[in-house]
């Protein structure tokens, strides 16, 4: 397992996380979740699919609580028995109640505003007394910290606007991020404006759907109408900027295995290069880190370089500081254009690395 630091506190998270929603299978559920912990997992996303989940996490974390991060929802409902979602203030604490009981847990690491998808779904939670709610128990120490989930770009970037929230739960896939699928809200610029703006604030982001439920594993049904495999869409998924952990879910313990395999697993094997023949016209010619460019000549690595000025121009000062503390910087370029013939997203590197010189010159 490889792990990221939250800015805000410090935790040191996997970057591969548990989605508990795959949890349907009883006789398997519980060696899932142990699997997946004995492998170095510490972050699991509590958005089940059943309730019987919570009490199956439970049992799996017993005895290693402290060694577990619990991302909770604020709004995710189980009453029926099955995943439900409400604004309504008196059935979110009753099921967060719950839930707790459940897990055998009396405290928070992660407490969710749950699947904000529309302004007005803010504005229930606010003039409800729930965000009010949920800031009482930051404060008493019950919540150790505050996030959100959302498909929304702009719902995002309206509670970014808040300064309440340290952790974004967003999903992140190709096919999304390229306009293709149910969840694929905000334009291309728009989504990596949003990544941006949580890397230069220090909000980390756990990914959810990256594999955009499963679509982009089966030709049949990929938007792009060829398969990617787990490893490519958790690497995409990794390389994007403010991204902590990624939590796909896992039906079996042979699956958190082959998943967890990750780390295993080649730089060609997790190389998503491929994408450049999908891209939309709006997203050719931006650089996406994926360093196939590499190996570069004089030695830079350009997908680092990139990603840091990116940030840099987002407001990111400690990502100018990464910059300036580079053994080998865009200046450093001898022009060759190597980078530019291997680029799958066709970025003229080359030029681009005059650019961002220039720019950490003048700034």
């Amino acid at each position: 397992m490889e792990y990221r630091t939250l800015p805000h506190g410090g935790e040191r998270i996997g970057v591969i996380g548990l989605g508990s929603s795959a949890l349907t299978e009883r006789a398997e559920a519980e060696k899932t979740v142990r699997t997946a912990l004995d492998l170095g997992v510490n972050y699991i996303d509590m958005a089940a699919a059943e309730a019987e989940a919570f009490a199956v996490c439970g049992r799996a974390i017993a005895g290693r609580r402290d060694k577990v991060y619990l991302q909770l929802h604020f709004g995710a409902d189980y009453s029926s028995g099955k995943y439900g979602w409400t604004t309504d203030p008196d059935a979110i604490k009753r099921s967060v109640a719950w839930q707790l009981k459940q897990l055998g847990t009396d405290y928070i690491d992660f407490g969710f505003i749950h699947c904000l998808d529309e302004e007005s779904d803010l504005r229930d939670f606010e003039q409800g007394g729930t965000l009010e709610y949920i800031l009482r128990l930051k404060q008493s120490g019950m919540i150790r910290h505050i996030g959100l989930s959302t498909h929304t770009p702009s719902v995002a970037q309206k509670v970014l606007d808040m300064h309440i929230i340290d952790m974004l739960m967003f999903s992140i896939n190709p096919a999304y991020d390229y306009r293709h699928g149910e969840f694929a809200y905000g334009g291309t610029d728009e989504r990596a404006a949003l990544y941006r703006r949580c890397a230069a604030e220090g909000v980390g982001i756990s990914v959810m759907k990256a594999f955009s439920g499963g679509q982009l594993l089966d030709a049949a049904v990929s938007p792009f109408g060829q398969a990617l495999t787990p490893w490519q869409c958790i690497q995409y998924a990794l390389d994007r900027p403010g991204v902590l952990t990624v939590l796909p879910g896992m039906r079996s313990s042979r699956d958190a295995e082959q998943i967890l395999g990750f780390f295993d697993a080649t730089e060609r094997q997790k190389d998503y290069s491929v994408l450049g023949t999908f891209a939309p016209a709006e997203a050719d010619g931006k650089c996406v880190y994926c360093n196939h460019c590499q190996p570069c000549p004089a030695g830079l690595d350009i997908g680092l370089i990139n990603k840091y000025y990116d940030l840099a121009a987002a407001g990111d000062g400690l990502a100018r500081k990464h910059y300036l503390s580079l053994e080998l910087k865009a200046d450093d370029c001898i022009q060759c254009g190597h980078c530019d013939s291997r680029c799958p997203f066709h970025v003229r590197q080359s030029r681009k690395m005059q650019q961002i010189a220039e720019y950490f010159d003048k700034t």
